[in-house]
Order: structure tokens, then C-alpha cells, then sequence
């Protein structure tokens, strides 16, 4: 595996680990830890794509990127 491989398999598994965590009720979406896992998950994934010069995946990775880290931004933690 490549580099790139490497860091896009990487932003897979965080995306993948956030939502599996959020089915099975152990984090809700807005949980800081569901909203940095999808955060870091996406940048990653977001630069693999840039990588690979696949412009369907940069976008998507992207915009997952941006509303997580406006997500993150607005995160309030509950008292």
C-alpha cells in the first residue's frame, strides 16, 4: 500500500468508526468525540483524495470536512 492508501484508509475508518459508534447509541452526533472523529476522518480522506486527483471525492470529503468543523465550531458541551 501506498502512502496515500495509507492516509485515505486511515479517514475511512474514522468516518466509519464515528457512524458505527453513533448506530449502536454509544456516541450521538453531538457527542465531541462523534464530531472530531468525522472531522479528522474526512481532512484525511479529503487529502488522499487531493492526492489521487479524484475531484467526485475531494468534494465530498471537503464538504464532510466543513460541516464537521462548523459542527465542531458551534460544539456546546451540555451542563
Amino acid at each position: 500500500m501506498t502512502n496515500t492508501d495509507w492516509i485515505g484508509s486511515l479517514g475511512v475508518f474514522l468516518i466509519l468508526l464515528a457512524y458505527i459508534l453513533s448506530v449502536f447509541g454509544k456516541l450521538n452526533q453531538n457527542h465531541l468525540a462523534f464530531i472530531l472523529l468525522n472531522l479528522l476522518g474526512a481532512s484525511l480522506a479529503c487529502v488522499a483524495s487531493i492526492l489521487m486527483d479524484y475531484l467526485p471525492f475531494i468534494i465530498l470529503e471537503g464538504v464532510w470536512s466543513l460541516v464537521s468543523l462548523v459542527s465542531l465550531i458551534k460544539y456546546k458541551k451540555p451542563a
